[in-house]
């Protein structure tokens, strides 16, 4: 059953999320709209400064964060491809995620600000995020795990299968957080779920959707990765709640990955609504707590014996 507080919490997000978040293409276009004129804040927390070592590098023309322990080497290896439906920069909460990951994991992360949709979109984001992928990997002898949430998840997704296609070593693992890996939103399941969604609707979805894949055919693999191919990808961790409006397709994902032969670790938190792992809630510090603990079994398994 879940907690008290993600009950509280799925409440406040039914009353706030027709306004602020994606119910309704109208506020979806006028989110669009605005960051055009009044771009929105990147940077982390300046308290982040005190704590980690915070640098600022420029990839294929945009920003890029590297967050480091303050001392001592970093035992992991992370990128963290942030969510917000591609038309959304990175937020608080993931500045936080990343914190707590080079905290607890004494981590190296990189956070890349890609550019959003409109101006950016699946042909040109997805090639250079995995280029900048296998940089990582090759640099790290493959020692180096992908997360995404929501938009990143699918992100994240389709830079492996680019980085596959293009003969490159593939990170350790991709870790994917209510993943949005069909931006055409027509799998026949979602109806029954979107009721369920106190935050998220196929029509608002689809709107930033066809924003991210430009030119492309939505249904195009660079932009709903759920199309592409799964063979050859490394293994995943998924994370999704049953009321998460993402829910059916990330079912299909498990189902066509198995079925190529990639190990799926899956979680779906009963109840739980989007990027639930992400909020300061029971069942999310559960799902940090094994991201933490996988990627900190990865980085035994692949560090050689002194």
């Amino acid at each position: 059953m879940p907690s008290v507080a993600s009950r509280v919490w799925r409440a406040a997000a039914s009353v706030v999320g027709a306004r602020i978040e994606y119910r309704d293409p109208v506020i979806v276009r006028r989110k669009v709209e605005s960051r055009q004129v009044r771009p929105e804040r990147i940077g982390p927390p300046r308290r982040m400064d005190r704590t980690h070592n915070v640098r600022l590098h420029f990839r294929y023309g945009w920003p890029c964060y590297e967050v480091t322990p303050r001392s001592g080497p970093a035992h992991a290896n992370i990128m963290v491809l942030h969510g917000g439906a591609y038309v959304e920069q990175i937020s608080g909460m993931h500045w936080r995620f990343i914190r707590l990951l080079v905290t607890r994991l004494r981590a190296h992360v990189w956070a890349p600000i890609y550019p959003l949709a409109p101006q950016g979109t699946a042909d040109i984001v997805v090639p250079e995020i995995a280029g900048f992928t296998r940089e990582l990997v090759d640099r790290c002898a493959g020692e180096t795990v992908l997360i995404g949430d929501s938009a990143g998840g699918g992100l994240a997704l389709a830079a492996a299968q680019h980085l596959r296609a293009q003969g490159g070593h593939q990170p350790t693992r991709l870790i994917l957080i209510s993943p949005w890996l069909d931006v055409t939103m027509d799998n026949p399941g979602i109806p029954a779920v979107e009721p369920l969604d106190p935050e998220l609707s196929r029509g608002a979805l689809r709107f930033a959707g066809n924003l991210w894949a430009g030119n492309l055919d939505p249904a195009d693999p660079l932009a709903s990765p759920l199309n592409g191919r799964m063979e050859g990808l490394p293994p995943c961790t998924v994370f999704i709640g049953s009321h998460d409006v993402l829910n059916p397709d990330t079912h299909r994902f498990r189902a066509l990955a198995e079925d190529a032969g990639v190990d799926v670790d899956f979680h779906e938190g009963a109840g739980q609504i989007h990027v639930y792992p992400l909020y300061p809630i029971p069942e999310g510090r559960r799902a940090v707590d094994h991201i933490v603990d996988t990627i900190r079994h990865e980085g035994h398994r692949k560090r050689p014996p002194a």
